[in-house]
């Protein structure tokens, strides 16, 4: 994944006031697992996308498909 998408799910999580443990939960996946898929080191499956797509309550496309840098404050 590229730094955006990267940036856009720790936008979106923090925003939502989650943390990575409840978003790994929620995912049906291990904390350590979803930390390597947010920064970019794993690969999120069609099923997680869609997951975590319905969990910010936006689509696939907007997620990981849309270049447009976030503005979250965090670095």
């Amino acid at each position: 994944m590229n730094k955006i998408i990267n940036l856009r799910l720790k936008a979106l999580r923090v925003g939502k006031e989650l943390t990575q443990e409840k978003i790994a939960e929620l995912l049906g996946i291990h904390e350590a697992t979803y930390n390597r898929k947010e920064q970019g080191v794993s690969e999120f499956t069609l099923s997680e996308a869609k997951k975590i797509s319905d969990i910010f309550d936006t689509s696939i496309d907007k997620l990981f498909f849309i270049n447009e840098v976030p503005y979250s404050g965090i670095n």
